[in-house]
């Protein structure tokens, strides 16, 4: 057998062996990329699998690729209607709750593991984002909701906040690599940075959904070729002229779930398997690059890093964004311990690998095990604390839609798939009082038990998921309509 078809067989093994891993996970309530992480250690180095893998700037590579496939798709698949609520704590939370965790859990890290301040402001930076997604297939596997808006924030939070802690790592990096650099030339490129990845990320979704619309592709599957290749083309454009490719790719998913494009729904699903088929990857490859024993060695200092980042610097980075925002203490509380650390950390980590820093290792081997406490102690008790808060709310697997709509090339409409607020006013009314626009048509409604084809005297129920076929106008009227009270109010003024 040649090198290739071994490395094929070991591939397809692993990632077969990751699927799997994913069912065990739901069934234990774990986060499903915790096992991924582990089927990595096992095939490793110092594991069963013998793989020898000690190239980090090959793991960086696949792994700053698979995020921003990863960070697109969860752009493209944000619901405005529930993101618009909590945009403001949740951008703080991104940004400032970012440089919070970073700081305190730096200051700490440089006491723990007794390190100069500089590097220890480099652990806290790249253990700056949360990876939000892990817990909501612990959710998910075990039925188990969030009450009110806490879902959509950490949703937003955790798409958002990782341009935040690249920044970070990279600005520390610089400073150790140049010390006479000021802060303000770092307030300079942090500008550029935001500034050129949010337009550079705006402009490439506009350009992209009219190529969609416009190219008049005859075979389906270069639909999606062409998103890729959009992806691809905005992450690097924007990193050659100095601004966040992560930022922007994100962006562009956001841009293109506030438009209607040829095949929505089609390449939602394929950029949300290939959004997998990253983590998968990234987590594998992560799983193989670190060194079990060196693990051990760090335990206990890196375990005195994690609880400060638990117990101290999470709850306080929430505390200082979310209490303006006049956010309940027991959403705040929920937050504060959903802050999971996940892959984005790692491979931050990695830029310290590949850059020589003095105690990259350290660095590396602390940041990995951290991640691996976040995800076996946060991970596994957020049901228990959900509940333990009151936030808790069942919530059944969603059966998917039986119709699928498929926008037409110049068309302006577009299925939207739209929940009812429990507050809102619509809730106990038919829909024939509802007054909804002349060009608009609820196609049918998905409740608990099952779905419901409506008609004018259709009685109208909290958490309804109404599928609205209507314009881009119309659609902007029934959100409000549908919406918590709040959007209503501020729709009419």
């Amino acid at each position: 057998m040649t090198g290739i078809e071994l490395a094929l067989v070991v591939g397809g093994g692993l990632l077969t062996l990751a699927v799997l891993a994913s069912k065990a996970a739901s069934r234990l309530g774990l986060p499903v990329v915790l096992l991924f992480m582990a089927i990595g250690m096992l095939a490793g180095s110092e594991g069963p699998g013998g793989i020898e893998l000690d190239d980090a700037e090959l793991v960086q590579r696949v792994g700053v690729v698979a995020l921003a496939f990863i960070l697109f798709s969860g752009g493209l698949d944000t619901r405005w209607s529930d993101v618009r609520p909590v945009l403001g704590p949740g951008l703080g939370l991104a940004t400032v709750g970012v440089v919070v965790t970073a700081g305190v859990t730096g200051l700490a890290a440089t006491v723990v593991l007794g390190v100069p301040l500089e590097v220890g402001l480099l652990v806290g930076a790249v253990m700056g984002s949360t990876d939000a997604a892990a817990v909501f297939s612990i959710l998910r596997s075990r039925a188990v909701g969030l009450r009110g808006r806490i879902r959509p924030l950490l949703e937003l939070e955790s798409a958002s906040n990782d341009p935040m802690a690249v920044f970070l790592t990279v600005a520390i990096l610089e400073r150790l690599g140049d010390p006479d650099r000021s802060l303000l030339a770092f307030g300079v490129i942090f500008a550029q940075q935001a500034v050129l990845g949010a337009v550079g990320g705006a402009l490439a979704g506009v350009l992209v959904v009219t190529a969609l619309n416009r190219l008049r592709l005859e075979v389906d599957g270069l639909h999606a070729a062409l998103t890729v290749a959009g992806v691809l083309l905005t992450f690097g454009a924007v990193a050659l002229v100095g601004g966040s490719g992560f930022l922007a790719v994100y962006v562009l998913g956001l841009v293109m779930a506030r438009r209607e494009f040829v095949h929505r729904r089609s390449l939602e699903r394929f950029h949300d398997a290939l959004s997998w088929i990253g983590q998968i990857a990234m987590f594998l490859a992560l799983g193989l690059l670190v060194f079990p024993s060196e693990l051990v060695e760090v335990a206990w200092s890196a375990l005195g890093v994690a609880a400060v980042l638990v117990l101290v610097a999470r709850p306080l980075a929430v505390i200082v964004t979310l209490t303006p925002a006049r956010v309940p203490w027991r959403d705040q509380a929920l937050v504060a311990w959903v802050g999971l650390r996940g892959a984005v950390p790692i491979i931050l980590a990695t830029f310290a690998l590949v850059e020589g820093v003095d105690q990259a290792d350290l660095v590396f081997d602390t940041v990995f095990f951290v991640v691996l406490v976040s995800f076996i102690v946060q991970g596994t008790t957020v049901r228990s604390v959900a509940r333990l808060l009151g936030v808790a709310e069942d919530a059944p697997s969603p059966v998917p839609y039986p119709v699928e709509f498929v926008a037409t090339i110049g068309g302006r409409e577009g299925m939207t798939e739209l929940r009812v607020d429990p507050a809102c006013a619509a809730v106990g009314r038919q829909i024939v009082e509802l007054g909804l626009p002349h060009e608009a048509l609820v196609v049918l409604i998905r409740r608990p038990d099952g779905f419901v084809i409506p008609q004018g005297t259709t009685v109208i129920e909290g958490g309804d998921e109404l599928l609205v076929l209507a314009d881009r106008t119309s659609l902007a009227a029934i959100e409000r309509l549908l919406g918590p009270p709040e959007a209503q109010t501020s729709g009419q003024g």
